[in-house]
């Protein structure tokens, strides 16, 4: 399987399922529905082995990876799916023995579930980790944007400049801002990438407006996995 084709199994699959949540007609999941899934992640987090090693866990509304040294805070209220999208993503992958073990999602918030029907953006934290073999000749994480913006496309969202260096802390990753307009709004999203450990890290964020996403962002910090103020 070629990088470009590894890219489209993985971080397409991610990204269809946000972007399909408006053409959804499935029933929200109850709360309780929630609460389950918060604690399977806190639980099962590190059950894969054919992954990154750390996949990190979520507690009092952050989720905190060590391998990476970064934690992420979640708003208070939004539901986690990561586990029900990486159980999509192994079973599209049944069939390829590569395809399986190209990435994982590490983390997959809503504002509401993904499958719960609305007219306003659904914002979003997915953060996930390829392996960087699947890429060969990746030298910088900018370059990792070539594939990404290609299913961006895909999906009718558009890319406001070039890729650029972003600082987070004493950090610098490459950013990508995108936009699609959904309905009577706009929805942003800006991609973060850092290439780490082996890994590709993938941070994207997306909400209804610049000052939405940029308050996502700034939940991100690196230096390892310390306690929410």
């Amino acid at each position: 399987m070629s990088s470009r084709e590894v890219v489209r199994v993985f971080f397409f699959s991610v990204l269809l399922i946000v972007l399909a949540a408006r053409e959804s007609q499935a029933q929200a999941p109850t709360q309780s529905s929630s609460s389950s899934s918060k604690s399977k992640q806190s639980r099962k987090a590190s059950s894969h082995t054919d992954s990154p090693s750390d996949l990190g866990t979520v507690s009092n509304g952050v989720y905190r990876n060590a391998a990476f040294s970064f934690t992420c805070k979640i708003p208070a209220g939004w539901v986690l799916r990561t586990e029900e999208m990486n159980a999509r993503d192994d079973e599209s992958a049944k069939g390829d023995n590569n395809a399986g073990r190209a990435g994982r999602v590490l983390l997959a918030a809503f504002s509401r579930p993904p499958e719960a029907r609305a007219e306003d953006v659904n914002g979003s934290i997915l953060i996930a980790a390829e392996s960087a073999a699947s890429y060969p000749g990746l030298k910088d994480a900018a370059q990792y944007f070539g594939p990404v913006v290609e299913v961006a496309k895909a999906q009718g969202l558009e890319m406001d400049d070039e890729p650029y260096e972003f600082a987070v802390g004493t950090k610098k990753l490459a950013r990508g801002d995108f936009q699609k307009d959904v309905g009577s709004r706009v929805m942003r999203q800006s991609t973060l990438v850092m290439l780490a450990r082996g890994y590709v890290v993938s941070f994207t964020f997306i909400g209804g407006t610049e000052d939405e996403v940029e308050e996502l962002v700034q939940g991100l910090s690196f230096g390892g996995a310390k306690s929410a103020p």
